[in-house]
């Protein structure tokens, strides 16, 4: 029996570079460099791993939603193995918050065929983690959230969470969306011949009409939230030495206190 597993991955501003705000209060993709958000290649890592550990017939896609540049990222997981890919890419899907991102992803999920849904924990650049389960909410079907160690099979997905104190052993139905930590496994390069295979490899493009949605419930236009200010952060400024004549521990402790810290 085959399986499907689509691996949503996200096109993120590189964290080593200049980060802005554009004028509209959404990311200024244009003047920094952009990569796959090194979360998502641990989805796509264990979606691999249960490719290869399958005796039966195993399909991995990854899907991205954003402009050009977004391409990337789906390359990226064909360099490491998926088997192909798809990009949604439309001018109405700019400045989509978290709602609207989700439902484009259900969108595509839906229209590529799916059994199991993989993320990353969360995105490098947001942050909130809490796409996987809106996607599944969307999808109608289970969600099992946080994995550190996944496996597919027999109709169901099973995995451990580990929390602070214990470790949680937990299983759902398939069809169903997962989110792995980066905890799960180190995610794999690409090999040369994995490189090399990648550009034979199909990747459909999309927009919001292939998708049946309307540009109104995307975009700015259609989010729930919305930037209303962004300033960047004052310079640091320059600390206050405190000397040591002997009574170091009480100057300190002064300092301390004066700004309610004991």
């Amino acid at each position: 029996m085959s399986l499907r597993i689509v691996v949503c991955v996200k096109y993120v501003p590189d964290a080593a570079g200049e980060r802005r705000f554009a004028g509209d209060g959404t990311v200024d993709r244009e003047g920094v460099d952009g990569l796959l958000s090194e979360l998502d290649e641990y989805a796509v890592e264990q979606a691999l791993r249960i490719a290869e550990g399958s005796d039966g017939e195993v399909d991995v896609t990854v899907l991205t939603v954003g402009p050009e540049d977004a391409r990337e990222a789906v390359s990226k997981g064909l360099r490491m193995g998926a088997d192909r890919g798809v990009h949604v890419e439309d001018g109405g899907v700019h400045g989509s918050d978290v709602m609207g991102t989700s439902l484009v992803l259900a969108a595509a999920v839906e229209k590529a065929g799916f059994d199991l849904v993989l993320c990353g924990m969360a995105s490098t650049d947001g942050a909130m983690g809490v796409l996987p389960a809106v996607l599944a909410e969307r999808l109608g079907v289970p969600q099992v959230t946080l994995l550190s160690e996944v496996s597919a099979g027999g109709g169901a997905v099973s995995g451990r969470r580990d929390g602070d104190r214990a470790s949680e052993r937990v299983e759902a139905p398939l069809p169903a969306v997962v989110s792995v930590t980066d905890q799960s496994g180190e995610a794999r390069y690409p090999s040369f011949k994995g490189i090399m295979a990648a550009k034979k490899k199909p990747v459909v493009e999309w927009d919001l009409d292939d998708l049946g949605l309307d540009a109104d419930g995307v975009g700015l236009a259609g989010a729930f939230t919305e930037v209303v200010e962004a300033v960047e952060r004052p310079a640091r400024t320059k600390g206050e030495i405190v000397t040591d004549e002997g009574d170091g521990g009480l100057k300190v402790a002064a300092f301390l206190a004066g700004r309610k810290f004991i």
